[in-house]
């Protein structure tokens, strides 16, 4: 699920530890001796579904000094308040100049597929499926995305390289929800069009749509819409969804629901890493 030997991670965490540590932790040179060892514990401080916890091997390789490390949860799962998710056995100076960064990761993606499980488990029994979206951290896309999927949701494209997506400003410089349309289909690559209204939507489905966004309707003028289109393209639902609505959406008959909060708005959760000497 986590693909830490993606050179876009290993770059993440080079860059991560680059900014932290700098030149060298100062505090730990100054203070602990160099051939001291220690063990260290991350531990579940609230209830969480765990996600990015395969980057701590990668972390560690990074700079050296480690000789033990476990991993006791995998991403994906839960883990209850207290849980213990990992543990690392080296050189003290080693694991204080990695905790940070370590907990960083952990506490970041951790709180992403937190949040993604309980939208999961919102529209659980509906036929449809949550999305994330491109509303990510600059530089952790693709960690974001393995956290969200984590969490149980579905990935929608990866970025603006992968599939098309036609929204009002693209229908507005090409002239056209027909000239949109007619220019991309020759692509090869999935489209999806954003429609504005009756009007759009007809001249999509005219055209041949396949997949429709429908954003910023309440649950009921969705629900219209979907009947309206009856089942001549797949449709997805944007704009506004939270948490608190997300299954209003799911149930007017959507088959996708998209939120950015996914990301942009998951908070991380708690963990604690204990340092003991040895």
């Amino acid at each position: 699920m986590f693909d830490v030997h993606h050179p876009e991670v290993i770059d993440a965490v080079r860059r991560a530890l680059d900014e932290d540590i700098g030149a060298g932790d100062v505090t730990s040179r100054a203070c602990v001796p160099p051939e001291r060892m220690a063990q260290g514990r991350f531990v579940a401080r609230q209830d969480m579904v765990v996600a990015g916890v395969e980057l701590l091997p990668l972390i560690y390789d990074q700079r050296g000094g480690v000789d033990g490390l476990t991993l006791l949860v995998a991403s994906g799962q839960r883990a209850e308040q207290h849980a213990l998710l990992a543990t690392v056995r080296g050189r003290a100076r080693t694991l204080l100049e990695c905790e940070r960064v370590a907990l960083n990761f952990l506490q970041r993606l951790s709180g992403v597929a937190t949040l993604a499980r309980r939208y999961a488990d919102a529209v659980a029994g509906t036929r449809s499926k949550v999305l994330d979206t491109r509303k990510t951290t600059p530089g952790l896309r693709r960690l974001e995305k393995m956290a969200a999927a984590a969490g149980g949701v579905t990935n929608h494209r990866a970025g603006l390289f992968d599939a098309i997506l036609i929204k009002n400003n693209h229908i507005a410089a090409a002239g056209g929800v027909r000239a949109a349309m007619e220019q991309a289909a020759g692509s090869g690559l999935p489209i999806e069009i954003e429609v504005r209204g009756r009007g759009e939507l007809e001249e999509a489905l005219a055209c041949g749509a396949t997949h429709l966004l429908l954003d910023n309707l309440t649950p009921e003028q969705a629900a219209a819409e979907i009947r309206f289109i009856a089942g001549r393209a797949k449709v997805e639902l944007s704009g506004g969804i939270t948490l608190a609505n997300v299954r209003a959406y799911a149930e007017a008959g959507a088959d996708f629901v998209s939120s950015g909060a996914i990301t942009h708005s998951a908070t991380a959760v708690d963990i604690n890493f204990r340092l003991e000497l040895l």
